[in-house]
């Protein structure tokens, strides 16, 4: 690199640098976040649950709430309900559905009674200040197929604990969702492996 790159990398960079530290100044609050992460491609309940391990790795009490995949094993689950028995991660509360695939139950009212079971069974986490973090996986199915009230889920998590940070996974996120969150994030599928006929793999879809 010649002496006139470098000096002009050098230039770019401190600007880059003076715009990051003003952003970092201005933001002076301190409190929990609500996170979405929606859209159609691989990932979303990845980047959930990879957010909760690093709770956890923190010490951080940390809440799951798994919706729609209770019947598949669940390589996740495997692993930190087995840490909690061991006693490597007693800061976790574990909460799942139960019934699977809506599309495999094709039981709207079993979906909704198990949706309801659940939902009464973990509510108490998000009036609970010594939760860092409650993931509700999958939930945006549980609002879309109207199987739990809007209206109650919004105000359990607008009267949370102010540091709780919630983070809601799912296709199909409504703007209301989209409203109330701190930070959307949109996983847009360009391939999957899945249509081109590749079955799906332990570990790495489940």
């Amino acid at each position: 690199m010649t002496t006139d790159k470098a000096q002009r990398h050098k230039e770019r960079m401190q600007q880059r640098k003076e715009i990051v530290d003003a952003k970092i100044a201005q933001a002076d609050q301190e409190r929990g976040v609500l996170i979405v992460l929606t859209g159609d491609g691989k990932g979303k309940s990845s980047s959930g649950f990879g957010t909760a391990l690093r709770c956890l790795g923190h010490g951080y009490k940390v809440a799951i709430v798994q919706f729609i995949k209770g019947t598949w094993e669940c390589g996740e689950k495997n692993f930190l309900t087995e840490s909690v028995f061991r006693g490597a991660a007693p800061q976790l509360e574990y909460y799942v559905m139960g019934t699977g695939f809506t599309w495999e139950t094709q039981n709207a009212e079993l979906d909704r009674q198990a949706a309801e079971k659940v939902w009464a069974e973990c509510e108490h986490v998000l009036r609970d200040p010594t939760v860092h973090l409650v993931l509700l996986d999958e939930l945006t199915y549980m609002l879309n197929f109207k199987y739990l009230d809007k209206e109650k889920i919004l105000a359990a998590i607008k009267n949370r604990p102010i540091n709780q940070n919630v983070i809601i996974t799912g296709r199909g996120a409504k703007q209301y969702l989209v409203d109330v969150a701190d930070t959307v994030s949109e996983v847009k599928a360009i391939k999957h492996a899945f249509d081109q006929g590749v079955k799906a793999q332990k570990g790495i879809e489940w």
